[in-house]
């Protein structure tokens, strides 16, 4: 691949994305060289009505406004970390928080795979390049990649990689795949504008 005429920028904007309870904030913890900002809160009664604790019972805390965490590489290169707020009356939060991103990483939950349509659909409607991380809680692999790609109905290029949110090595390597899948849509890009 030819990338002399489209580089990255020193500053790199990335969304972590999903549904409610997914493991966004925890992906950002994992992976940040810094201490997290975080605007949770705790869930009351009247989140509670609002909200489907299927599957994440235990849950206590919930994004109000984002997450942010960094990564420096080498000199050249930072990674801004923004988690969106999964639940559907904190979405219009998404717009300001996409502006300038290079791309976004839908986390999902095989248990609760429909939370993560509007994450798909809005980075689709944005031409936002974008990775499926598939979280693997507590090893659950219980569907396959193929079977995700159709449930979502991803395009063949659109990487699903597998992950354990908790684990640094494992969400560096989902936001590896999400840089390469935007370098790759940026230099196609370029070689069809010339």
């Amino acid at each position: 691949m030819n990338l002399d005429r489209w580089r990255l920028p020193t500053a790199i904007k990335i969304l972590i994305a999903g549904g409610f309870g997914v493991g966004k904030t925890t992906m950002v913890g994992a992976v940040s060289e810094i201490r997290p900002l975080r605007t949770e809160e705790t869930l009351t009664d009247r989140g509670l009505r609002l909200d489907d604790l299927t599957g994440v019972e235990a849950k206590k805390l919930t994004t109000v406004a984002m997450d942010f965490g960094r990564i420096s590489i080498r000199d050249d290169y930072t990674l801004y970390l923004f988690g969106t707020p999964g639940q559907e009356r904190f979405w219009f939060v998404w717009d300001e928080l996409a502006l300038g991103a290079l791309g976004a990483v839908v986390l999902a939950d095989t248990r609760r795979l429909a939370d993560c349509f509007p994450a798909v659909d809005y980075f689709e409607r944005h031409h936002t390049p974008f990775v499926v991380a598939l979280n693997c809680f507590d090893g659950d692999r219980s569907v396959s990649v193929g079977d995700v790609r159709t449930a979502l109905g991803l395009e063949p290029e659109i990487p699903i990689v597998l992950c354990d949110a908790r684990r640094r090595d494992s969400s560096k390597e989902v936001l590896i795949a999400l840089v390469e899948h935007a370098m790759r849509r940026g230099a196609q890009a370029v070689g069809t504008s010339s």
